[in-house]
């Protein structure tokens, strides 16, 4: 089952890519807390073992989108596909009690990821209650977030806010520009999505530092961060998150870029 989740997306990709390209496959080991699953309807928290499928193709439309997993359901010309292949994958993920998730924009490829349970044994119990029982990090900074997906923008707002930080947002790279440049203060992140309309946040980073030189960068995206690599949109190093992540995650690598302490138990 999974050869054939895997061999449907692949193909998949290729058919994406009819001038040629790049298939990306990744594997990683993710965790998903109860904040994030509250937020998504079909995610149940806990550890997961993702596979991740990225290709340089030409996206895929936000109508298609929701559409993707529905059997039968198809874009190709009659001949060149069944519909089948996308359905085929989203039943053998939830038949094993996993999840799945696309990210695409037109013209920028499409990443599917999918997440299976992973096995925890008795020896790894106590990290991870050690991981559910910590606190979150606070902290007192302001952070500019760049994020075009408004529902994304405002859950991240909530959790950045409640965590102690002075929030900035904008919805695209012109608009972030422009509260910076009204912002008195010191903005000491800018946490931005890569791939937005009108501006990258790439060349909106690019530009904010040459006027706040002391001002930190993460990048997040729905990419994994070897495909954005790899298609030259970001230097490898550069801070990243890929999408979906944890609250937690969130945290520590805003924590780690800002060299904040942790918070002491209280």
């Amino acid at each position: 089952q999974l050869e054939d989740a895997l061999l449907n997306l692949v193909v998949n990709a290729r058919d994406a890519m009819p001038d040629g390209g790049r298939v990306l496959i990744e594997t990683s080991n993710e965790q998903l807390d109860e904040t994030y699953a509250a937020q998504n309807a079909d995610v149940t928290a806990g550890d997961y073992a993702a596979i991740i499928v990225t290709d340089t193709g030409t996206g895929i439309s936000p109508e298609v989108i929701e559409r993707v997993f529905e059997p039968f359901f198809t874009t190709k010309e009659q001949g060149k596909g069944t519909g089948m292949g996308l359905a085929i994958v989203y039943g053998i993920v939830k038949q094993s009690n996993g999840f799945i998730w696309v990210y695409s924009e037109l013209e920028q490829g499409a990443s599917f990821k999918v997440y299976l349970p992973r096995y925890v044994g008795t020896s790894e119990t106590t990290d991870v209650e050690s991981r559910q029982n910590m606190k979150p990090a606070r902290g007192s900074e302001t952070i500019l977030l760049v994020e075009d997906e408004s529902a994304i923008r405002r859950l991240l707002t909530e959790l950045l806010k409640y965590s102690g930080f002075t929030i900035l947002q904008a919805d695209n790279g012109v608009e972030a520009l422009q509260v910076a440049d009204q912002h008195a203060g010191p903005i000491h992140l800018l946490i931005t999505d890569i791939v937005m309309p009108q501006m990258s946040g790439r060349v909106l980073a690019e530009q904010l530092i040459v006027r706040r030189p002391d001002m930190k960068v993460l990048y997040i995206s729905g990419y994994e961060a070897n495909a954005i690599v790899h298609q030259g949109i970001l230097d490898e190093g550069a801070p990243f998150l890929p999408k979906p992540f944890s609250n937690d995650a969130l945290l520590k690598k805003i924590h780690k870029l800002l060299n904040l302490p942790p918070e002491p138990d209280s």
